[in-house]
């Protein structure tokens, strides 16, 4: 349990007013499956490998591509990003990214065959 991550409920409180408004069915746990969001993406996880005390794969999953196509975790981080009451900022830093090994290559059919000098010359 010790390596999962897990929100404050101060931290959920904060986030609160940017969920989006619960409509029909109660859904599940806001703090549970935000908190399993982050621990997907903070370990770089596919969402299958989620531990099971952030409830179903699939409820992440769909929560998140929801929550991504709203907005909602945009307004999030836009208001984690705004200077607190005291002046305070916070940075949020994305250096830790993932990319596939051939994400460096030139161009999308990979390296193209270029005729040696030497041959042109001769």
């Amino acid at each position: 349990m010790s390596d999962q991550f897990w929100l404050t409920e101060e931290q959920v409180e904060r986030l609160r007013p940017h969920f989006p408004k619960v409509r029909g069915k109660p859904r599940s746990d806001d703090r549970m499956v935000l908190s399993g969001i982050i621990h997907v993406k903070r370990n770089g996880l596919h969402w299958r490998d989620v531990p099971a005390a952030y409830g179903p794969h699939k409820t992440l999953y769909n929560r998140f591509v929801r929550w991504s196509r709203l907005g909602v975790l945009a307004w999030m981080f836009r208001d984690l990003a705004r200077p607190g009451a005291e002046g305070d900022t916070l940075m949020i830093d994305g250096t830790h990214l993932k990319a596939h090994r051939t994400a460096a290559s030139l161009s999308k059919g990979g390296r193209a065959r270029v005729r040696s000098a030497a041959r042109r010359v001769g």
